[in-house]
């Protein structure tokens, strides 16, 4: 019992590590790309992007300044030079150069925690990330396929490179990569169960025709998952928003109640907000979708 208690601490100690740094990359500017920012935070499981944003009386009082970090920093260098593996020196110094706003800096620390946690893909997807958004698309790309080579439908992977590619105009390549991922997933199950969830790639799927304005096809694939798993309330919403885009908000609004009704409670209230703002559709008669700054990966719900 209490190897087992043990077992739960570090694992909720290791994630609440992983939270604090995806809170810091996304202070520093992690920008991606989401049509439906809130399908896309559920998907991920991104339950800091509901959270109240702290006063900046607050974020000044509470954040180290520069001076501490770039102390920390040093001090955790130091402790790598005698042992270049320290789990705890590499994620302290991961942190600080991230606090620090050195995202390239923060790149080193990461691939070593990556080679460490093999297993682990939070790492590489942070890793990703940095790279990303230090230009080096190439390098984001490959750690990205790297993972999906053993994990397929791992679902932060596959959002992060379908967000590449249509950062790099190539929506036919994300199309073809999570239609080959969505094909696949039968006989990927059968070797590892419940290794790629269907309908989350789908979700994924349909946002990349939404954001081509490729409305039909988009709420075909809504319509397919939410037949996939009927209490998925993400498919329904996708398709609402999809609906009230087009101006067409009588017809989204019961897809809107029956969202709120299937989502869990941290997401009842944007919805509900979602269904009462004004519709896009009724003043741009283009229909014209807006590309939102999307969260960073955390564990799934």
């Amino acid at each position: 019992m209490a190897v087992e208690f043990r077992g739960r601490f570090v694992t909720n100690k290791r994630n609440r590590w992983l939270i604090n740094v995806v809170l810091i990359l996304a202070v520093v500017a992690f920008v991606g790309f989401s049509l439906i920012p809130l399908i896309e935070a559920a998907f991920k499981g991104n339950q800091t992007q509901t959270a109240v944003s702290p006063s900046p009386v607050q974020s000044a009082s509470a954040a180290p300044k520069k001076e501490e970090l770039e102390a920390q920093a040093k001090g955790y260098e130091l402790v790598l030079q005698r042992e270049p593996e320290n789990p705890t020196a590499l994620r302290g110094l991961l942190e600080a150069r991230l606090g620090l706003g050195d995202v390239k800096g923060a790149i080193a620390p990461l691939e070593k925690l990556a080679k460490l946690n093999p297993n682990e893909t939070e790492y590489a997807i942070l890793l990703a990330q940095a790279k990303q958004q230090t230009n080096d698309a190439e390098g984001a790309a490959q750690t990205y396929r790297d993972i999906l080579k053993t994990k397929p439908g791992d679902r932060n992977a596959l959002q992060g490179l379908t967000n590449l590619l249509l950062q790099q105009n190539r929506p036919e390549a994300a199309v073809g990569l999570l239609q080959d991922t969505i094909k696949t997933a039968p006989q990927v199950n059968k070797i590892q169960p419940n290794s790629v969830d269907v309908s989350s790639v789908q979700v994924i799927l349909g946002q990349v025709y939404a954001s081509q304005k490729r409305f039909d096809e988009a709420i075909a694939v809504f319509d397919e998952a939410a037949k996939v798993n009927k209490q998925d309330f993400r498919p329904v919403l996708g398709k609402a928003l999809i609906l009230k885009e087009q101006g067409k908000a009588e017809a989204a609004k019961p897809l809107f109640t029956s969202a709120a009704e299937l989502a869990p409670a941290q997401y009842k209230d944007q919805i509900n907000k979602l269904a009462s703002a004004p519709s896009p559709g009724a003043t741009v008669p283009t229909t014209t979708p807006s590309p939102a700054p999307s969260a960073s990966p955390v564990p799934s719900p």
